[in-house]
């Protein structure tokens, strides 16, 4: 199983020159991959320009949105050479999670009307591949390009029979935004069965999210952040009490999801401090 670490893009108030670091040193450590999270109306740094500015300061490391709310996103080409950008710049090291979303704010402030986001990611993923493949849009001459080095692995979030099918009919994987291990198997299977359902061959790849706060005062800082940034859902107290707030808990977690069949935990800061990498690094590598 593959050990990744989020970006601390989405903790507020992280420095400028943090994420550019944070993505240098967790090449080094040896992290498979980094991911960021988006959200548009919130103190966060955008995900494709955070993605960006790591794959300036790296070489190896796997660049992964996780996930991407593409649906708020009403100009699908511009998203294309964003995207495709930077696979580019990267040497083709993006993997490209996407996901429906839930989050009404995002989309009323972008003048996209939040209901038949599924559909509309369908037709936008669909309309991704054909602008990277060279298709011409519609009113222009020409392709948007750059085209990728290649059509980026994607991987779908969400846990609706959409979101399964949607995975088997365009997607590389699936990814969880965080549950408990048990649930984690029963809704991967779920995901595998439509996967055999729609034909495909071999298996899906399958990731989750968890988050972490490690060392002095780990609770007070996930719970702090937990709380802030899951307040539109209802259930932010029940994010907090999964939040793996020491290494021994978390090598737990990494052993249960590993016999729950994931393929790669991105393990997602609730602090901006380089501790929580290093001790990160520590605790899972």
């Amino acid at each position: 199983m593959l050990t990744g670490v989020g970006l601390p893009a989405a903790v507020p108030g992280a420095g400028g020159r943090r994420i550019p670091e944070w993505a240098s040193r967790a090449e080094e450590y040896g992290f498979a991959t980094l991911g960021v999270l988006d959200r548009l109306v919130y103190d966060n740094y955008e995900p494709v320009v955070a993605l960006a500015a790591a794959a300036a300061v790296t070489s190896r490391i796997s660049l992964a949105t996780t996930v991407l709310t593409a649906p708020y996103r009403n100009n699908t080409p511009l998203l294309a050479k964003q995207l495709a950008s930077v696979d580019r710049l990267s040497g083709g090291r993006l993997t490209l999670g996407l996901a429906a979303g839930n989050r009404d704010d995002d989309f009323l402030v972008s003048g996209v009307a939040p209901a038949g986001r599924g559909p509309r990611l369908d037709a936008m993923v669909r309309e991704l591949r054909g602008l990277w493949a060279g298709d011409v849009p519609d009113g222009a001459a020409d392709p948007v390009g750059p085209a990728p080095r290649r059509s980026p692995p994607l991987v779908f979030g969400g846990t609706s029979a959409a979101a399964f099918r949607r995975t088997a009919l365009y997607g590389d994987g699936w990814i969880a935004g965080g549950s408990s291990p048990s649930g984690y198997r029963s809704t991967a299977r779920r995901v595998t069965a439509a996967w055999d359902r729609h034909g495909r061959t071999g298996r899906p790849r399958l990731m989750t999210l968890l988050y972490f706060a490690l060392g002095p005062g780990a609770d007070r800082l996930a719970e702090r952040y937990l709380l802030n940034y899951y307040a539109f859902s209802g259930r932010e107290r029940s994010i907090v009490a999964m939040a793996l707030t020491g290494p021994g808990r978390l090598r737990d977690a990494m052993k249960e999801y590993e016999d729950a069949g994931c393929d790669e935990i991105v393990f997602v800061p609730c602090g901006s401090g380089p501790d929580q990498l290093d001790r990160l690094a520590d605790a899972a590598l």
